[in-house]
């Protein structure tokens, strides 16, 4: 199968990988032939580097995965013959209309467009195409290399088996896809993230912790359970199922949940100077970038866990 990547920044070149891994062959479009070039150099480099850490995903070399990877300064190039179309430019309503209006004459019956929009429905920036039946959209969350979830959102005219299919393919190539069932503000990933930021904004304004602790209740706390379980479930396992959960612990959440500050909060600059000043302690601005390879190195051996105990559980 050809795969089409509209944008070739940080979210185009892991799409591209994650393709190519499972062997399909994928050109990358950028308007600016430079920033093609220096997109496929990255990759290159990228998944040599993941080949030599043992965190390579597919059966393929990665010089056999680079091989697949093209580039292109063309839309009707990239888009001849293709598939899956993934488009992954900047989160702007008027950018992204101007591209899927721009990719709409080039649009067959048999090629599913997907947006890796983080926010914004295929609603806000299709209207006036010819072919929106066939568009949605498919948000990844970052690193999507490492971090396979990805929200599949349609738009109130795509078609069902368009949303089947993409679910399908995605799968496919390792992705753990989730389908709404309609569009939402949010999507529902970051619905769930900012509930959790908004609470920690708020416990940090009140001086109840320290930004540290805050990050350690995650990381020492929930994080490590919800790695492998969701919170549903952990209700589920908790009590003799969800029903007796609620029947026990309803009541306490509820009047828990009547002293939270109320929707929406504003991550004001003032706090967030507070919190950056305590975080730039452990973490200076001018190392965020190897902290962020940091990151990765460690979401990859976590999937390479899971993926582990899956296979044991299998």
């Amino acid at each position: 199968m050809k795969i089409a990547i509209i944008g070739s920044g940080l979210i185009g070149q892991s799409w591209a990988m994650i393709f190519a891994g499972a062997g399909h062959t994928v050109t990358l479009y950028d308007i600016v032939s430079e920033q093609v070039s220096k997109a496929l150099e990255t990759i290159a480099t990228n998944l040599k580097n993941y080949e030599s850490q043992g965190c390579l995903r597919g059966q393929l070399t990665a010089s056999r995965q680079v091989s697949l990877i093209t580039g292109s300064s063309d839309m009707q190039e990239c888009l001849n013959g293709a598939s899956y179309v993934q488009e992954c430019v900047p989160e702007s309503v008027d950018l992204k209309r101007q591209v899927f209006n721009q990719m709409d004459m080039y649009i067959t019956e048999d090629m599913i467009v997907a947006s890796s929009s983080s926010c914004l429905g295929v609603s806000q920036f299709v209207g006036e195409m010819k072919n929106k039946h066939r568009t949605l959209v498919a948000h990844p969350v970052n690193p999507p290399y490492f971090v396979p979830l990805v929200e599949i959102v349609p738009g109130p005219w795509t078609l069902p088996e368009v949303s089947q299919q993409t679910r399908t393919l995605l799968e496919s190539v390792g992705q753990a896809p989730v389908t709404l069932s309609k569009e939402c503000p949010g999507f529902a990933l970051n619905r769930i993230q900012y509930s959790i930021i908004n609470e920690c904004w708020c416990m940090y304004k009140d001086g109840l912790l320290s930004a540290a602790d805050i990050d350690k209740l995650m990381v020492n706390g929930l994080g490590p359970r919800y790695a492998f379980i969701g919170p549903l479930e952990t209700m589920h396992l908790n009590a003799d199922g969800i029903v007796d959960y609620c029947k026990r612990y309803a009541q306490g959440a509820y009047n828990v949940s009547s002293t939270l500050t109320p929707p929406p909060i504003m991550y004001d600059i003032p706090t967030a100077e507070n919190v950056q000043s305590e975080l730039s302690s452990a973490v200076p601005l001018e190392q965020l970038l190897e902290r962020r390879k940091w990151r990765d190195r460690h979401l990859a051996a976590l999937a390479s866990l899971k993926n582990q105990l899956k296979e044991k559980k299998d």
